[in-house]
């Protein structure tokens, strides 16, 4: 549904969006994070029509998106960061006049308004002018005018920005539901929303892809598996031990926590990508005399993997993000 092929974003010496690469099939959510000044607000804009690429391609709905813009807007529900609303009307004729500009046709167009502020619980407030509601549901009129066309492709930037824990709990539940009719692409700084919600993550840095995943099978396949032991240390004590893991082949790293009152201690190990080590540092630990009393195998959080890959500082100002833009267009 969505293909994007080395796109690039070039500002006079700035490379805000390096060669990027990446698809999202029909259905799918998909997770778009990385830090502030990545470039995934100017990639979002490039895909919704608001910015032209310097390079590369981008399809939507078999759609380029540079040669048939007017075919691929058609297509699209964006909800910016700072949503596109107008304060001095009511939310309803609000959302009647996007879906005017959205082509939605006459017979229609009540039933797409109504199911919009349905589903993004404002109904009660339909009468409401905009200027006179909360941040809260000023971000849910937003999201409102991203559906209200029924489109195929919704592109969500920070959508529960602003939002109190049950509206999030809401807003993360209606775009679980959208899946499979439609193709989300998910920006958000809240990691664990992204765990919740979307089906894989593309993690940008500095302009460039440093992951792609699923979100179900990331830790594993980026991170590699954690291995967490404790045990109570045999002679050399608990620097012995540390030593014995690091000298495994296929361990990356060991974290080591104190020992405690007890003279217990848990080590954290780090494995390579697709390396199972837990019967290997079993049989090292017992066979040194280090007395094991608990071993387990954790997954690697995707906070973990995020910080990870984008451990790296930016260099100069490679991922400055495009400049803002004021557009109040819906």
């Amino acid at each position: 549904m969505i293909e994007v092929d080395s796109l690039t974003k070039q500002y006079g010496a700035v490379r805000a969006v390096d060669q990027i690469s990446f698809r999202v099939d029909k259905g799918e959510i998909l997770g778009f994070l990385g830090p502030n000044g990545a470039g995934k607000t100017t990639t979002m804009r490039i895909l919704t029509g608001f910015l032209p690429a310097t390079s590369g391609t981008a399809r939507v709905g078999g759609y380029d998106v540079f040669e048939k813009s007017l075919e691929v807007r058609k297509r699209i529900g964006y909800l910016p960061e700072n949503p596109p609303i107008y304060p001095e009307m009511s939310v309803e004729s609000y959302l009647d006049a996007v879906a005017r500009l959205k082509q939605v046709p006459s017979e229609r167009r009540k039933g797409r308004v109504d199911s919009a502020m349905e589903m993004a619980r404002i109904t009660e407030k339909r009468k409401e002018l905009i200027k006179r509601l909360s941040r809260g549901y000023k971000q849910r009129v937003g999201l409102a005018q991203a559906l209200v066309h029924d489109p195929e492709v919704i592109i969500l930037d920070e959508p529960t920005v602003g939002l109190d824990p049950k509206q999030i709990i809401e807003v993360r539940n209606l775009i679980k539901s959208l899946a499979g009719n439609h193709t989300i692409i998910l920006s958000t700084h809240i990691l664990p929303e992204v765990s919740m919600t979307c089906d894989r993550v593309v993690i940008i840095h500095q302009g460039r892809i440093v992951a792609n995943m699923p979100v179900d099978e990331g830790a594993q396949g980026k991170g590699g598996q954690v291995v967490v032991v404790e045990l109570k240390p045999g002679a050399g004590g608990a620097q012995a031990a540390r030593s014995l893991l690091e000298r495994i082949t296929g361990v990356r790293r060991v974290k080591l926590e104190s020992p405690d009152g007890t003279g217990r201690i848990q080590a954290r190990v780090e494995c390579e990508p697709g390396r199972d080590l837990r019967s290997r540092v079993a049989g090292e630990l017992v066979g040194q005399g280090h007395e094991l009393l608990e071993l387990r195998a954790a997954r690697v959080s995707l906070e973990e993997i995020f910080l990870q890959v984008t451990a790296q500082e930016p260099q100069g100002a490679a991922a400055t993000e495009a400049p803002a833009t004021t557009e109040a267009q819906p």
